[in-house]
């Protein structure tokens, strides 16, 4: 099952690029929704090979996902691998610079089932296709936001 969202940022492809590098942001943000987060790598610096193991609610019951980074271009992609019991797929973020202060985030994610019962929740989800797309573009339009309000307020700071 494919999804894919863009979104027009009012912020330098360099700045969006950065913000999508504060992996510690991302972590807290996913714990502040529920979800249990441990980083499981021990690398230094970003780059391919890092690794997060969530545990989280969906649907009333208790998941398990491991997220990998498999792929980092600075400035253009950064390529997620997605592991579970029951789903395995991939997220792909990808950057282009539509002028010097205005960027294009295009996300695009892939879910395989591994289970039958994975199979059937992505069958129910294939009927809500409309809905969760609409609440991707939410959540994409929700991010796309916070880069632009720390744009703004990184260039009021600046004077």
């Amino acid at each position: 099952m494919h999804f894919t969202t863009r979104q027009d940022i009012e912020a330098p492809l360099d700045f969006v690029d950065a913000y999508l590098m504060e992996f510690d942001h991302f972590e807290r943000m996913a714990m502040r929704r529920g979800a249990e987060v441990e980083r499981t790598d021990r690398l230094r610096s970003p780059g391919p090979g890092m690794a997060w193991r969530l545990r989280f609610a969906y649907r009333g019951k208790p998941r398990r996902m491991t997220v990998r980074l498999e792929e980092l271009q600075p400035g253009s992609l950064l390529v997620y691998g997605l592991e579970s019991p029951s789903l395995d797929g991939q997220m792909r973020v990808e950057l282009i610079a539509l002028s010097p202060r205005r960027s294009r985030i295009t996300v695009m994610t892939e879910v395989r089932p591994r289970t039958l019962a994975a199979r059937l929740l992505l069958q129910s989800m294939r009927l809500a296709r409309g809905r969760l797309q609409r609440r991707l573009d939410v959540t994409a339009g929700r991010l796309a936001g916070l880069i632009e309000e720390r744009w703004r307020a990184e260039q009021r700071s600046r004077g």
